[in-house]
């Protein structure tokens, strides 16, 4: 990311610390403004370093025609801004920090160290060789009605009057550390239309039997294809005491959402064999299994673990049909097409991210908000959504950085 050459200092305030917020004040800063950060909670990126707990997953390496799809309805609006700043482009910015980045064996990107905590302490040092100051406790309620932002800060209420403005404040997902959405009201409240956040990459609710939840709370089912509308992915599913949750999951979460939102339910099938063909399993389950029990057989036959064995005989009392006097036919079937009913969708609290958000026919070309000229929006306040992999995080740091250019075309026009 080459530094331009203009030290005009305007003053951009920039509410929201994480990938987005951050990234918009790194383009402005390089640019000559004079940049304050403004945040919530008493540090900065909390919700990026959650991310990074399990191995931080920066983007994907997959070509960039098919990574724009994974943003399904809102890649048109996205199209610019990851293009200007695509995945090379990510992976050469966290190397330039000092974290060189990897491919992972699914096509993921991850820094060497695993970690978010790394790449972000090097980001706020980089951040402040440029000036970014960073004015933290700091909870943006609106604006006044001479349009100066509001802030709720340790010393009392707060009122600042910057040059132009990137609001990057998140969804609502997991609000303890600091997303929690109140930023639609004051919006809504100015006119601008939001469409409603709802969870996204998330779990959903399943009416297990008590024997079942007892039993298989917390276990994986591993390589498995989960189908829904039309569409199947690969992927694992872990049983939670309430449903079911994972990365196969949240691949079809918007669609199994939207079903369960307008009719209370969506029929999900899960094959629980994808590389065997339905021939090959009857085939083996029809050789006889003597003393066996059903359950040993099939983990032996079939090469089936016991959660999804448990999840056979699951489907057995919600049909009241036991498992023991179906054929091998019938067997195969029901291990490549397992019907599992979902009732209900998880808590936007407890979902990885958010679907909805600012509208973008609110927006302009440079992401500023038509009805508040020299307030630009980025990162997950708007509406679009991806399933993991790589995917948000390429979304937030590209509109991160398209927000940032926005606001210096602007001021220079001004």
């Amino acid at each position: 990311m080459a530094d331009i050459a203009n030290t005009s200092k305007f003053h951009v305030a920039v509410v929201g610390g994480g990938p987005a917020g951050l990234m918009a004040s790194e383009v402005l800063a390089r640019r000559g403004a004079a940049v304050t950060v403004y945040d919530r909670m008493s540090s900065v990126g909390r919700k990026f370093l959650l991310a990074g707990r399990g191995g931080l997953n920066l983007t994907h390496s997959e070509p960039i025609e098919r990574l724009r799809q994974r943003y399904g309805r809102a890649e048109r609006h996205l199209r610019g801004a990851i293009d200007e700043f695509p995945p090379d482009a990510l992976r050469a910015w966290s190397e330039a920090l000092g974290q060189p980045t990897f491919v992972g064996s699914s096509g993921r990107v991850f820094p060497n160290a695993m970690k978010a905590s790394p790449l972000l302490r090097a980001w706020i040092r980089h951040l402040d060789t440029f000036g970014v100051s960073f004015k933290l406790g700091h909870d943006w309620t609106g604006w006044d009605s001479a349009g100066h932002l509001m802030f709720d800060a340790p010393q009392g209420p707060v009122a600042v009057a910057p040059d132009a403005t990137v609001l990057a404040l998140g969804g609502a997902s997991w609000p303890r550390l600091g997303s929690d959405g109140s930023w639609v009201k004051p919006l809504v409240d100015s006119g601008v239309e939001v469409a409603p956040l709802q969870p996204a990459n998330c779990g959903f609710l399943v009416g297990w039997s008590e024997v079942f939840r007892a039993r298989f709370e917390g276990q994986p089912l591993k390589r498995i294809a989960l189908s829904f509308d039309g569409r199947t992915v690969r992927g694992e599913a872990v049983v939670t005491r309430i449903g079911l949750q994972g990365g196969g999951l949240y691949a079809l979460s918007d669609r199994l959402r939207e079903a369960v939102l307008d009719s209370g339910k969506a029929a999900l099938r899960i094959d629980l064999r994808p590389d065997a063909t339905g021939a090959a399993l009857q085939e083996a389950l029809s050789v006889p299994r003597g003393k066996q029990s059903l359950a040993n057989f099939l983990r032996k036959a079939v090469s089936l673990s016991p959660a999804a064995i448990g999840l056979l005989q699951e489907t057995a009392i919600v049909s009241s049909r036991p498992l023991a006097v179906s054929t091998p036919d019938e067997l195969a079937g029901l291990i490549k097409a397992v019907p599992v009913e979902l009732t209900g969708v998880e808590q936007i609290a407890h979902a990885i991210s958010t679907a909805g958000g600012v509208s973008f026919h609110e927006l302009d070309e440079n992401f500023m908000l038509r009805r508040r000229p020299g307030t630009f929006v980025a990162g997950e306040m708007l509406d679009w959504e991806a399933p993991t992999g790589g995917y948000l995080l390429q979304a937030c740091f590209a509109t991160g950085a398209a927000a940032g250019r926005g606001v210096y075309r602007w001021l220079d026009k001004g």
